[in-house]
């Protein structure tokens, strides 16, 4: 598996990962969705450079024209509810793809901190032989991610398989390389060292669900 980290590169994405993490700017939902769906439309971008293209004519006020246009048929699946704004960011780029949902939860037990993830929702088109992209702020653990993978295999099987994460830990990294394919690519704005006893990313940014919609009743 190819895993591109943005830490990595000195960019505007660095300015949006800060303000991400920033506890004095967090308490601001609406920038705190804007910087995610900023981060997903820079990470469309640089992923529209890998796939393939064909020649298209097309005809302006003064003559013909040949152009560029994605020969791929691109399927764009989040995992709900956190991934909407990453998503919509991606859906600005990839604005002819199909879309897919996850519904991915935790159920956490009645003591301690373990718990199962759990998928109870999808909605999705045919896979077969498209490219899919998954995309989820916040990889953790590795387990929604695959939970939501396994799910959506049942729709058929894409050719390519692009994951994207805002924040990744190194243990959900190392996670996926082993229940994605391996010409899978993973795309992250940063990877953070630790997961926590409650698998929260450390230092990561929190819950991203809860700082773009405001605390769920648990």
């Amino acid at each position: 598996m190819e895993v591109i980290n943005f830490a990595d590169t000195p960019s505007i994405v660095n300015r949006y990962m800060m303000e991400l993490r920033d506890v004095n700017i967090q308490h601001d939902p609406l920038r705190f969705r804007t910087n995610l769906d900023r981060i997903g439309q820079i990470m469309a971008y640089e992923i529209s450079k890998r796939l393939r293209y064909k020649e298209t004519e097309v005809r302006t006020p003064l003559g013909p024209c040949t152009c560029r246009e994605p020969d791929e048929k691109v399927v764009l699946a989040t995992i709900l509810r956190a991934g909407l704004p990453f998503h919509h960011g991606f859906l600005n780029y990839f604005d002819h793809a199909e879309n897919a949902f996850v519904s991915a939860y935790r159920r956490y037990k009645e003591k301690g901190d373990s718990f199962d993830v759990l998928v109870e929702y999808m909605a999705s088109p045919r896979l077969d032989g498209k490219t899919l992209i998954i995309v989820d702020p916040m990889l953790a653990t590795g387990s929604s991610m695959e939970l939501a993978y396994r799910a959506l295999l049942r729709k058929g099987t894409p050719a390519k398989v692009y994951v994207a994460s805002v924040i990744a830990s190194r243990q959900g990294v190392d996670y996926v390389r082993g229940c994605f394919p391996d010409d899978t690519v993973l795309w992250c704005g940063d990877i953070d060292a630790e997961v926590n006893s409650h698998s929260y990313i450390v230092p990561g940014l929190g819950d991203a669900g809860d700082l773009a919609y405001g605390e769920k009743d648990s």
